[in-house]
């Protein structure tokens, strides 16, 4: 693993971790929550060596992508950690959005995939923890094809980069974590 930089403040209150790899971005912020750091923080690696999507799959990782995790301890009864999901799409389909031209055909695939012309763009992972019939935290990862679009055998896929001069990874999650404040 490697040694973040210094947390970086963003807007929205989120403090940016940055890190050149990580087994995975979920990984680490599922430790630290468990270990109480505090809501807000959100951590990127350039790569993963260990990702992971839904269902037990693993979420191939080439650097120049988007991997970001965000940690967060929101009020509210336990049965409420799907709607998260939800606002994660929303905030990554705005987000990405925002580079496209509005006739773009972006689609939100329930619960944690965002399509682009009916290929994968971008999967969102949901981990939390209850505690007292509350949640003690909430960890939402994101990855976004951004520079390269890996080969699934089960579905078509596509990286920004196909369609506009995709941004760099940091101003990607810049843009997400921007629009998750928002809608939180």
């Amino acid at each position: 693993m490697s040694q973040p930089s210094a947390p970086r403040r963003l807007p929205g209150g989120w403090r940016l971790a940055v890190h050149d790899s990580l087994p995975s971005t979920s990984d680490l912020c599922r430790a630290l929550a468990r270990d109480g750091e505090p809501d807000g923080l959100a951590v990127l690696a350039g790569r993963q060596t260990g990702g992971r999507g839904s269902n037990g799959r693993s979420w191939v990782s080439p650097a120049g992508n988007m991997y970001l995790s965000a940690l967060l301890r929101p009020p509210g009864p336990a049965r409420e950690a799907g709607q998260w999901s939800l606002l994660a799409g929303l905030a990554v389909a705005e987000a990405v959005a925002a580079l496209l031209p509005a006739d773009a055909p972006l689609a939100l695939k329930w619960p944690n995939d965002l399509l682009l012309g009916g290929a994968k763009l971008a999967g969102i992972l949901i981990d939390s923890s209850a505690a007292d019939a509350g949640l003690d935290w909430l960890v939402i990862g994101i990855g976004i094809n951004l520079a390269s679009a890996p080969s699934l055998a089960d579905r078509a896929t596509i990286c920004l980069a196909d369609r506009i001069a995709a941004p760099a990874p940091e101003a990607m999650a810049a843009a997400v974590l921007a629009r998750l404040a928002h809608w939180r």
